[in-house]
């Protein structure tokens, strides 16, 4: 649990404190008043950057450094940041110990909701791939390291198409290193989503109160069974289209994960109520799965998340909220406030 945070030259903020609640938080204030900007600075100092934007960006405007303080059951963590020679740099301080960045190991596990989620349906494949990614990253050790393997090799396949000395022999190297470490990733991407699907259909429902069928599919012109021997096939028979488009057509980086509604396309068919609730679906999903990987519950940062449910989807997402340390931000205190009688505490923002 986060007891305490403050706030020194942090973006909007020039010296601010706030005591926490256990429960729920509820951060209220007109636009552009820093409510972001607040949860944004638990999540960098929990995982070490920012959804939003680059390190520059994190430090009060003519400042020559930031910080952040947050004060926790059992520890206290502090975000360092200062900007020298037009460069920003980042330092963690937990209890006594400094570092640079952040390992999976030293991280808090957190889980944001935030506007821009609904792109995930409505956006590119790019997206998804990344949020499905990145959620692996936390809760599968070996993950990272290999998406950064397939993601040199891919630039090095890339950089050899690219050079005019390429052949099918000299590329082939790079096609076998980069299909078994394709394989990995694929099948951890479709161990994943079936691992979601059930819980992710019943949480839907339980929201939206909707019969509803949501799935969650793996897209991919490789064979899911045998991905990495398909793989090598299909960039050795792609190799000299791959040439003059000068990149690799095939691979997990270009699959895509499809959610769908009653076996319709979700970004075709689904309301923005309904993106929404899908998206705070697998959001109680990820929450799940990262209390089990790290054996301590998240906490929740919903940005603006009431605005477009209705009273029964809001009282559905009340009931699992009620679980976690939350911190929910509106510019309508009255619309978060009724639903949590008890342990609910109002932080009011007015500059």
């Amino acid at each position: 649990m986060i007891n305490s945070i403050r706030l020194q030259h942090y973006r909007s903020y020039q010296d601010d404190s706030f005591e926490l609640d256990p429960a729920v938080n509820i951060v209220v204030g007109p636009n552009a008043s820093g409510k972001t900007n607040l949860i944004e600075s638990i999540l960098v100092s929990a995982q070490g950057k920012s959804y939003r934007n680059s390190d520059e960006d994190l430090i009060r405007h003519q400042s020559e450094w930031g910080r952040v303080d947050i004060q926790l059951d059992d520890s206290k963590r502090t975000l360092k940041l200062r900007r020298e020679n037009n460069k920003t740099t980042k330092q963690f301080v937990i209890d006594d110990t400094t570092l640079t960045r952040l390992s999976r190991q030293r991280f808090l596990p957190v889980v944001i909701f935030e506007p821009n989620n609904l792109a995930m349906l409505h956006g590119s494949p790019e997206g998804r791939r990344e949020y499905f990614d990145t959620l692996l990253e936390k809760i599968q050790p070996n993950f990272l390291q290999h998406r950064r393997h397939y993601r040199r090799t891919l630039a090095q396949r890339n950089a050899l198409l690219k050079s005019g000395n390429a052949t099918v022999d000299n590329v082939f190297v790079w096609d076998v290193r980069l299909s078994e470490l394709g394989g990995y990733i694929a099948e951890a991407r479709q161990k994943l989503l079936s691992s979601l699907a059930d819980d992710t259909q019943a949480a839907y429902t339980d929201i939206a109160d909707s019969s509803v069928v949501l799935t969650l599919s793996y897209k991919t012109p490789c064979q899911l069974e045998s991905y990495s021997n398909d793989m090598l096939r299909k960039l050795k028979a792609s190799f000299h289209n791959d040439v003059e488009r000068g990149f690799t057509s095939i691979g997990p980086h270009r699959d895509d994960i499809e959610v769908r509604f009653d076996d319709y396309p979700a970004r075709e068919v689904a309301s923005r109520g309904e993106a929404r609730t899908a998206i705070l679906a697998l959001k109680i999903q990820e929450a799940k799965l990262l209390e089990k990987a790290y054996n301590k519950k998240p906490v929740l940062l919903l940005d603006d998340v009431f605005s477009e449910l209705d009273g029964s989807r809001r009282r559905h997402l009340t009931d699992f909220l009620q679980n976690y340390q939350a911190f929910i931000t509106t510019t309508d205190a009255d619309i978060v406030v009724q639903h949590f009688m008890q342990n609910c505490n109002i932080i009011p923002l007015s500059h």
